[in-house]
């Protein structure tokens, strides 16, 4: 079997293969390139004429590391096909169905720069991906890929890590972990942990059982004109509501999305508001950036106001098909977004604390507009 790109560092083939030790060796495969590796945790495989991609050859492999290699590959989206190298030789590799030329990067992999910016995301997305090995198909695991990856790419936001000025310094490795187990594995995630941890007294808590909802980081954003002092507000249906029995499971909320893999928040609440309400933002101004329900879930926003020119007030549509996004948009002035907080209706959290950082910095900004 062929392979290139990231599959050639040893501690990800290790961890995709189950095998530390390999006969692998250096190939060159012709007419295939690697999808752009600057954009991707993991740059696929593509048939291109006139372009040579180096890589190892794994001769001899055991059944049990070509089988786990085919899983990962194809829950990528890769298929495998035949192929000759460069020498003559015969091989297999997995190569991508569909993809544009100009998506493709006619040069050596860029090892080095690589792995400085996704080796470790794509060590963490791997280990969870591999954890399916042998219960789902890779079907299933290209179904799962896009939030574990954007589950792993969170992990790395978290370990920046807070001040504790006020709270406890104690760091996590304090906290003993005594067994964990994930009861649902969909799209979403719930994990079950035993665990003790420091009490403030300088004992150890008893075994304690808890259950998390691992989610991924996301960025919302409420944009705003500060020359007409008008604002935007996204509307869709929300399981949550729904799943609550509230009556009207409809939500009035900041612009919002998941932050992808690799993905700065800042870039993620760009893109999100270009794609759900049409928008290209002039600047950002961060507003918070905090869990939403640390009693349960791992998710963490980072907020923003987003500094834009807006149309005049009135409804509008936006969201992707593809997502099956049926997003409806608001153009509102301050008074009425005041209103709406007043009466209970802007019952998002975020909306909630947007709107409330807005009218303490709103003659600041109306003032630089």
């Amino acid at each position: 079997m062929f392979v290139a790109g990231p599959m050639t560092w040893a501690p990800l083939l290790t961890e995709i293969t189950g095998c530390a030790e390999l006969d692998a060796v250096p190939a060159t495969l012709a007419d295939h390139a690697l999808s752009a590796a600057e954009f991707n945790c993991f740059p696929a495989l593509v048939a291109e004429k006139g372009t040579r991609t180096e890589g190892l050859l794994l001769r001899s492999a055991p059944q049990s590391a070509a089988d786990r290699l085919a899983f990962f590959a194809e829950g990528q989206g890769l298929e495998a096909r035949p192929v000759t190298l460069a020498d003559g030789s015969a091989g297999l590799a997995f190569v991508a169905s569909e993809t544009e030329a100009s998506q493709t990067d006619d040069m050596p992999w860029p090892a080095a720069s690589w792995e400085a910016r996704w080796g470790a995301l794509a060590l963490d997305a791997c280990a969870e991906a591999m954890c399916y090995f042998g219960r789902i198909d890779a079907a299933g695991l290209a179904w799962r890929m896009p939030m574990i990856l954007s589950r792993a790419g969170s992990r790395q936001l978290a370990a920046a890590g807070a001040p504790a000025t006020l709270r406890s310094a104690t760091p996590a490795s304090e906290v003993t972990c005594l067994a964990r187990h994930t009861p649902h594995e969909g799209y979403f995630l719930t994990r079950e942990y035993t665990l003790r941890y420091p009490g403030f007294d300088g004992s150890m808590s008893p075994p304690l059982r808890r259950e998390v909802f691992v989610a991924a980081d996301a960025a919302l954003v409420l944009p705003y004109d500060p020359r007409t002092d008008r604002l935007l507000l996204v509307e869709q249906f929300r399981m949550g509501l729904y799943a609550r029995g509230d009556p009207r499971p409809w939500m009035l909320e900041p612009v919002a999305g998941r932050i992808d893999a690799g993905e700065t928040p800042e870039a993620a609440a760009r893109r999100e508001c270009e794609e759900e309400a049409g928008l290209a933002l002039d600047r950002l101004e961060l507003i918070a950036g905090h869990y939403c329900s640390p009693g349960c879930s791992t998710e963490y926003f980072y907020l923003y106001l987003g500094l834009c020119d807006l149309p005049e007030e009135g409804e509008g549509r936006g969201g992707l098909e593809c997502e099956n996004e049926d997003i409806r948009t608001h153009v509102i002035s301050f008074e009425r977004a005041m209103e709406l907080l007043n009466s209970g209706e802007a019952e998002n959290g975020p909306l909630v604390l947007s709107l409330v950082w807005l009218s303490r910095e709103r003659e600041r900004l109306r003032g630089s507009a």
